[in-house]
């Protein structure tokens, strides 16, 4: 049998609560499949919300509002906090951070916390000083990020969101399963079954751990 492990990429915005929500779920794909996942930014897209908080009809924020209630529905379930942000916030600064946690090995606990924090409003992810202690936490030089963040990194994030756009992304959270998207967070267990009719539980490698 071929142990290879097979590339998921998942889509995520650190604005985007369902993204926050997919995370740990997806994380534990890599658990139970024979799969690494791969961490790609892409930009939450304001306009199919009405786009800017001025620009918002009535109808807008009632489709907001709900969204924010179904999250918090999802978090409660969970014992994580999501309060919707007081304003719409530029990730660009901290998805560029995000594509340097993941070179330097430490995106996962990077962006946990990330999320964490950004959701219970204690985090402003357009402010390097805020971000750089959380890189600093997680391990990392956060003077080479800044370098980072001046350089190689908008030309990264432009790259990453280049991507999107060519797999057809339209929002996040967003795996692709062998070239199939599934957006949202409720779908990562159908990427599961997507997995499991590929044959890649790990529990196939070991009959006597079924």
């Amino acid at each position: 049998m071929d142990h290879a492990l097979e590339t998921v990429k998942f889509y995520y915005d650190f604005k985007s609560p369902f993204s926050y929500l997919a995370f740990e779920p997806a994380l534990a794909l890599e658990r139970t499949y024979r799969v690494r996942l791969r961490f790609i930014p892409h930009l939450f897209d304001f306009t199919a919300y009405g786009g800017t908080l001025a620009d918002r009809d009535e109808r807008s924020w009632r489709k907001v509002r709900y969204l924010y209630l179904d999250a918090r529905r999802f978090a409660n379930e969970r014992g994580l906090v999501i309060k919707g942000p007081q304003r719409l916030f530029d990730s660009r600064l901290a998805l560029i951070s995000g594509l340097f946690a993941d070179r330097e090995g430490h995106f996962r606990e990077y962006a946990g916390r990330v999320w964490e924090l950004f959701f219970k409003r204690e985090l402003d992810i357009e402010k390097i000083d805020e971000l750089a202690p959380l890189l600093a936490a997680a391990g990392m030089d956060p003077d080479a990020f800044r370098r980072y963040a001046e350089n190689e990194g908008p030309r990264e994030l432009a790259a990453a969101l280049e991507e999107g756009e060519r797999d057809g992304v339209f929002g996040v959270p967003t795996l692709i399963v062998a070239g199939e998207p599934f957006w949202g967070n409720d779908r990562v267990e159908w990427a599961a079954k997507k997995l499991d009719a590929m044959g890649l539980g790990r529990a196939e490698d070991n009959p006597e751990s079924r």
